[in-house]
């Protein structure tokens, strides 16, 4: 069962009653991770841009779905080399600024991994 996202605001999570100050992944077990955010970071310079090298660590065998938040003002997004990675693993990606993906997760059933950008 996967932990309910009970608010966000820029530059916080909450998740299941706990506040978390950085950007979270949630793998298909409900495990909540810090993102790591410098494999982006290391092609482009910025969190911004979801590198190939982050798209192959998020993912996660069995996953159907990920529900992508891309920040408070929807400044995340795929990389041309992510998104064609994530369509080769038949993983559906919908990518919404963060308050409209934490309803998303909030509403999903299934295997569904989650990645939210908690700032801009």
């Amino acid at each position: 069962m996967h932990p309910k996202i009970d608010a966000t605001e820029f530059g916080s999570i909450t998740l299941d009653g706990a506040r978390i100050d950085h950007d979270v992944l949630i793998r298909l077990s409900g495990e909540i991770q810090k993102r790591k955010k410098k494999l982006s970071k290391a092609v482009y310079g910025s969190s911004h841009t979801l590198s190939l090298d982050e798209a192959q660590y998020v993912y996660e065998k069995g996953a159907e779905r990920l529900i992508l938040g891309s920040g408070q003002n929807g400044m995340v997004h795929l990389s041309d080399e992510a998104a064609a990675y994530f369509k080769e693993k038949n993983l559906r990606v919908e990518l919404a600024p963060t308050p409209e993906a934490a309803r998303l997760w909030n509403k999903a059933k299934g295997a569904v991994i989650g990645l939210f950008h908690v700032t801009c």
